[in-house]
């Protein structure tokens, strides 16, 4: 306002009245945002109203957004039909929009209706109106609404208040088509909307407008050989009654021009749009469910010749560049689809099959997001990650999603043992949340610039989406773990990592009751029917599993960071003062820790007993099953107690501590027998061949990966015991010496605490002499002398097959490499452990 009053221009003045809608955005008290920011703002711009200084289209945007916040939708309603509503112009429509809003708001359904019909009217294209109608329509014949007599029907003219009339106006819109000279595919597919919905409701008016079948059939043959063709249709499928499906695909399939070739059994399509309209065909019978009905020597059929009729429409793309996509890439997805399903029945060279074709439809299609989405799915889930950070950077992933699609990397990466790919994946994702604290300012601040008022809300809406985000909650609870264990103690001390981090145990920033689910899970394209495809109670499952594991990671990161905190000068066990935030705080902090870890772990083996299984293209499940089933939890939680008994120790001195010393015995003798249980499970062959096809274990990676973060928790916390144990044998050692006797007997817990550090030493370099033979077994695997024998491989198939096993078996060496090298440095670090 000061700006104002200094020079009197409106986007001055207008900038303060955004400024206390601002206010009224970050209120925490919703009661203060609308009894004080709001009405403020109002009068502030009805001042400039009455005095008819109103001069931009944006501050006639403000003014309506003040009154839609205010819930004042009538007034909002007379602004827009209003004088000030003629300078909205910048949008098409944006008029008319504003006006259906608030129609809404108000249930004014005559006018929406009306005001629907009439845009309808100007453009029989434009579905959002057809949607309108439709509901408006029927909530005018639920009210039994009538047109008062003698009187205009709404302020936006005539309504249409029954099905009659409904069903006349659609058939109108067709007829009116049929004359234009682009086709439309609005007026057909709001025929089908209307059967559905009058379906829906039970009414027997549905004859008037056809039969469904009949109807997308001739919407088949006017539009099958546009792409979208498949998703218009899609919508319509379930109006099919399930024993005409086979009937229908059949009927579409005549109508497609095919001709069988000499070289070929099978009839190809001589043209682009004949291929358009048969992939169309294709992708409903998968859609139908008629694929998921074959036997296997079927689908190995229907694989063949959806690679056949791939390859066949290589023809016609031959003059695309490099960045466009072939026009036959779906019937090799398509062919990867149903070899997936065989997969999942238990045919295990059906995996390296999909591999195969997805790698020769790159090669042909380089640019194809869809055959690189799948090819890292897949490869994740054999195990091997070294292929996938180069295809997820040639995705070539631009800002927002790093948040919606970052999850295919972040899951992966470190649980298969690639540390600096992990490293490296998490930096990527924070670099994007962090820049977006700024990025965003500077958007806000172009938006007061040139008067984008209504964008503002949307972009602080958009920090806070972002801010809230699970994806950012996991990469940052992950990458801190994960430079723990890649450094402290290694390169720094603990205590330097975890200061440089600014962690503390007592803080916990993750906004756990505002965590928003921002991953794309649909970013993969499916066919599915809706029984086998991700539903919403997937979606809710998968967030509330994240969340559940998120919190353990958390959790545990909180635990480890709280150790160097207890490292510090004890209160003599006589005295009564307890400092409130000294060390005796500490302890109760970790104590408090370990309670919610072991309620969050609880929590977790609830939902784990529902044994859940998500589309095999849906969301990848957490590592949380494993991390129970190996025994790392067991593990890491028994390290946790083992803290707060070395404290205890260290609080109460040596005398008469014998139970204490007994108590932590025990411990290192579970521990070592718990971490040898963990070793066990990592045992056995990371790629076997059996029968001629590779085989994969990656859980076994998953278990290295875990005994690697135990072992490193296990020495973080010998550290500390180190700590307590050595000022205690030194002012031992004195005692000896003044008293010069030989005879000073040596407290158990010495004993024990050099005998668990001897066998952690032993167990670690076992597992390293394992990773070792590992190394061997990778190195010597000849894939090359695998018989590709299934009759599915083609020569040039064969190529690609080596291709993909060679970047698998590259991969598993990667990882175990890594693991080795990690494993190396934590034993130099026990070998220092002699107190």
């Amino acid at each position: 306002m000061a700006l104002y009053k200094i020079v009197p221009k409106n986007p001055y003045y207008f900038w303060s009245v955004m400024s206390l809608i601002m206010q009224s955005i970050s209120a925490q008290d919703e009661n203060l945002s609308k009894t004080m920011f709001l009405p403020l703002a109002e009068r502030m711009v009805e001042k400039m109203v009455k005095e008819d200084k109103i001069e931009a289209e944006a501050e006639v945007e403000l003014y309506y957004m003040i009154l839609e916040r205010l819930e004042k939708y009538k007034e909002a309603l007379d602004v827009v039909r209003g004088k000030l509503g003629e300078k909205l112009t910048s949008e098409l429509q944006s008029r008319e929009n504003k006006c259906m809003a608030m129609y809404k708001k108000l249930c004014r359904w005559p006018e929406c209706n009306a005001l629907s019909r009439r845009l309808l009217l100007k453009n029989s294209d434009d579905w959002q109106f057809y949607i309108t109608y439709f509901d408006s329509v029927f909530q005018l014949i639920d009210e039994s609404w009538t047109p008062p007599p003698e009187e205009e029907h709404s302020l936006e003219g005539e309504v249409h208040y029954t099905v009659e009339q409904a069903v006349k106006f659609i058939e109108e819109r067709i007829t009116e088509e049929s004359k234009s000279s682009r086709p439309l595919r609005g007026p057909y597919l709001a025929k089908l909307e209307l059967i559905r919905r009058l379906r829906y409701r039970g009414c027997n008016d549905e004859y008037k407008l056809g039969d469904p079948e009949e109807l997308m059939f001739q919407y088949f043959r006017k539009f099958g050989d546009k792409p979208c063709c498949f998703t218009d249709l899609k919508v319509f499928v379930d109006l099919l009654p399930s024993s005409q499906y086979i009937k229908f695909i059949s009927q579409l399939l005549e109508v497609i021009p095919l001709s069988a070739t000499a070289e070929s059994e099978i009839a190809l399509p001589a043209d682009i749009k004949a291929l358009q309209q048969h992939l169309c065909v294709v992708q409903l019978s998968r859609l139908l469910g008629i694929y998921h009905a074959m036997d296997k020597k079927q689908k190995l059929t229907v694989v063949r010749e959806l690679m056949l009729r791939y390859r066949h429409g290589l023809e016609f793309g031959k003059s695309c560049l490099k960045t466009e996509l072939q026009f036959s890439d779906y019937y090799c997805l398509l062919a990867v689809h149903l070899l997936l399903d065989l997969w999942l029945e238990g045919e295990e060279s059906a995996v390296w099959q999909c591999l195969t074709l997805l790698e020769e439809g790159l090669s042909h299609s380089p640019s194809n997001a869809q055959f690189k989405l799948l090819l890292i799915r897949i490869y994740c889930r054999l195990g091997a990650f070294e292929p996938v950070a180069e295809l997820y950077s040639s995705l070539d992933a631009k800002h927002i999603q790093h948040d919606t699609i970052g999850y295919l990397l972040t899951r992966y990466a470190e649980s298969l043992g690639h540390y600096a790919a992990a490293s490296q994946s998490c930096n990527f994702a924070l670099r994007f949340f962090h820049s977006n604290q700024k990025d965003t300012s500077e958007y806000i601040i172009q938006a007061y610039k040139y008067g984008a008022f209504e964008k503002i809300p949307e972009f602080i809406a958009f920090r806070n989406r972002l801010n809230s985000s699970l994806h950012f909650a996991q990469v940052r609870t992950e990458r801190m773990l994960l430079d723990l264990l890649l450094e402290a103690n290694i390169s720094t001390s603990l205590e330097e990592s975890i200061k440089s981090m600014s962690l503390s145990p007592e803080e916990d920033d993750i906004p756990w009751k505002d965590l928003r689910d921002n991953r794309d899970l649909t970013v993969l394209f499916n066919w599915d029917p809706k029984d086998r495809d991700i539903s919403e109670e997937h979606r809710k499952l998968s967030l509330e599993e994240e969340t559940m594991w998120l919190r353990i990671r958390s959790l545990t990161l909180r635990l480890v960071s709280g150790l160097p905190t207890l490292s510090h000068t004890i209160q003599p066990k006589n005295s009564e003062k307890t400092a409130e935030n000294g060390v005796s705080s500490k302890i109760d902090t970790i104590r408090s820790l370990l309670q919610q870890l072991e309620a969050a772990v609880d929590s977790g083996k609830k939902f784990l007993e529902q044994n859940i299984q998500y589309p095999v293209l849906g969301p990848p499940p957490t590592r949380m099953a494993g991390f129970f089933s190996n025994g790392s939890c067991q593990c890491q939680t028994s390290l946790f107690y083992l803290v707060s008994d070395i404290y205890e120790l260290d609080t109460n001195g040596l005398e008469d501590s014998a139970e204490i010393q007994e108590r932590i015995g025990n411990s290192f003798k579970s521990l070592v027998d718990r971490l040898t249980d963990l070793f066990n499970k990592c045992k056995g062959d990371l790629i076997e061949v059996r029968d001629g096809t590779l085989k994969t274990h990656p859980n076994l990676l998953e278990n290295l990966v875990f005994f690697v973060e135990t072992i490193s928790i296990a020495l973080w916390v010998s550290s500390y015991c180190d700590s307590v144990l050595r000022p205690f044998k030194s002012n031992l050692q004195k005692k000896k010496k003044k008293k010069k006797e030989s005879s000073v007997a040596m407290p158990p817990v010495f004993t024990h605490f050099l005998d668990y550090v001897t066998e952690l030493q032993t167990l670690t370099s076992n597992v390293i002499d394992h990773i070792k033979g590992l190394e061997i077994i990778l190195t010597a695997l000849k894939l090359e002398d695998l018989s590709l024998k299934d009759a599915l491989l083609l020569q040039e198939e064969k190529k690609f097959t080596k291709t993909v096993q060679g970047k698998v078996q590259s991969s598993y060496h990667h990882s175990v490499q890594e693991i080795g090298e990690l494993l190396k440095k934590r034993l130099d670090t026990i070998k220092k452990l002699k107190i």
